[in-house]
Formats: structure tokens, C-alpha cells, sequence
């Protein structure tokens, strides 16, 4: 089983999702069992513009207050999640599209303040029931998860989409994890890619500047499923594999 992790621009370039998207239904077809899982900050982004609310980070993470988190849901939850699944459904593979709140498969809980800063309905994943997901791949049909989770008494919870693949390839006990990105896989100082990165070397260089921006949750999220048995762990397309020695 592998959990795929789709995000960056790739979710706004229609024809690079597209060779993406028949690349998972070969290896679907070929009888694979796959898990989807996505993101899509950029589409949050305009429609957030289109409604004239301002976008607010902190610290690598948006800021999800009151007015922000029901556009968060609708466009991972409908927009870009379903828009995954009509694609997906369009060449042939049978794909339902869930939100990590569905089921307890994402569980989260109120992120801390961030340097004294308040992040709102933020979340960390604390964990994940595999259920649903479990019983959608026995019925054949190819699991799309998107970031939102089951938080505290009801509410909702926005979390990373890279943590979110993590905690589900865990609970699934899945092979492989692979991170789908516009970047060709964790890069060195001098910006060339590391084929390979073993994990004392990856732990190490999460204490210098050379991973920064999206990289430093999303190498983060694989250290943690290397760590918790997820055997085989791969950062862009063919670039970096991560191995624990």
C-alpha cells in the first residue's frame, strides 16, 4: 500500500496533474493499493482574494480564523478535493473524495501559539483511524483525502496536508510514503538534490537554514513515518529517498 501525498503548484498546472493522475491510475490498474492525499494553500489563497479576506501567516503557517476557516473547507473539501475525484473518474479509476474529518481519519488538536501568536483553527494531527479509508480500498475504490480534520467537541481543524499523508500512511501501516511536489526533492546548500538522505543526516540538517519553507513540515512529516515503520519514503518525483541507516 502507499499513501501519495499531491500539493505545490502541481495542483494549479493542469497538464503536469494530469500526467501525475495517469501515473497513479497505471499503477492502480496494475492492482496497487494507493491513497490520495492533497492540500491546495493556492486555491485557498484567490478564493480568500475573490472574497476580499486577507491572507495571514505565521511562522510557515496560515493563520485560520473565524472568517478564513469556512473558505478553507469548502475549497480542500469541494473544490480541489472533487475536482481530484472528476479527474480521477475521467480516466477510468472509481475515487470518492473524504476530508480528514470523515471518520476520525484525521484527529487533531488546537495548535499552540507560535511565539505568542494565535493561529486559530490550526491543528496538529494526533491521529488517525483508517477505517473508512480501509473499507473504500477493499471496495476498490481510490481513497482522496483532504487536510481538514476532526478536532475538540465538533469543531474543525486546518492541518498541514503533509503531516495529514503521514499520520495515514502509520495508521494504514502503508509501504511507502511519497511526497508529489513541484520541487525536485530536498535540496543541499548548493541547491542540488540529495538522491538519498539517511535520517541522522536529515534530522541534522533541520537544524541549519538549508531546509526552509515547505520543506522543513514536509521532511518533518517523512522523518516521523520513517520513524513509526513506513519503510520506504520518497521527496519529488524520482529525487529524494529517505532511509533510516
Amino acid at each position: 500500500m502507499k499513501v501519495m501525498k499531491l500539493g505545490g503548484s502541481l495542483l494549479d498546472d493542469a497538464a503536469r496533474r494530469a500526467e501525475i493522475l495517469q501515473a497513479i491510475a497505471l499503477q492502480w490498474n496494475r492492482g496497487e493499493q494507493i491513497v490520495l492525499v492533497h492540500g491546495g494553500g493556492k486555491h485557498v489563497d484567490a478564493q480568500l482574494a475573490k472574497l476580499g479576506i486577507a491572507k495571514k501567516t505565521h511562522a510557515g503557517l496560515r493563520i485560520t480564523d473565524d472568517e478564513t476557516l469556512p473558505v478553507v473547507v469548502a475549497v480542500l473539501g469541494g473544490l480541489v478535493n472533487k475536482s481530484l475525484v472528476a479527474e480521477l473518474s475521467g480516466i477510468g479509476i472509481r475515487a470518492a473524495g473524504i476530508s480528514g474529518a470523515d471518520a476520525s481519519t484525521l484527529v487533531a488538536e488546537p495548535h499552540p501559539p507560535i511565539g505568542g501568536v494565535e493561529l486559530g483553527h490550526v491543528g496538529r494531527v494526533v491521529a488517525s483511524n483508517r477505517t473508512l479509508i480501509r473499507s473504500m480500498l477493499t471496495a476498490g475504490i481510490m481513497p482522496v483525502v483532504s487536510s481538514v480534520a476532526e478536532g475538540p467537541n465538533g469543531t474543525l481543524l486546518n492541518v498541514n496536508a503533509d503531516t495529514a499523508a503521514s499520520a495515514i500512511a502509520i495508521a494504514l501501516g502503508a509501504e511507502a510514503l511519497v511526497f508529489i511536489t513541484d520541487v525536485a526533492g530536498v535540496l543541499d546548500a548548493k541547491g542540488e538534490v540529495f538522491p538519498k538522505l539517511h535520517a541522522e543526516d536529515a534530522h541534522a540538517l533541520l537544524d541549519t537554514e538549508v531546509v526552509s519553507g515547505g520543506m522543513r513540515p514536509k521532511l518533518m512529516a517523512a522523518l516521523h513515518a520513517l520513524g513509526s515503520g513506513v519503510s520506504r519514503i520518497e521527496i519529488g518525483q524520482g529525487g529524494t529517498h529517505l532511509v533510516a541507516a
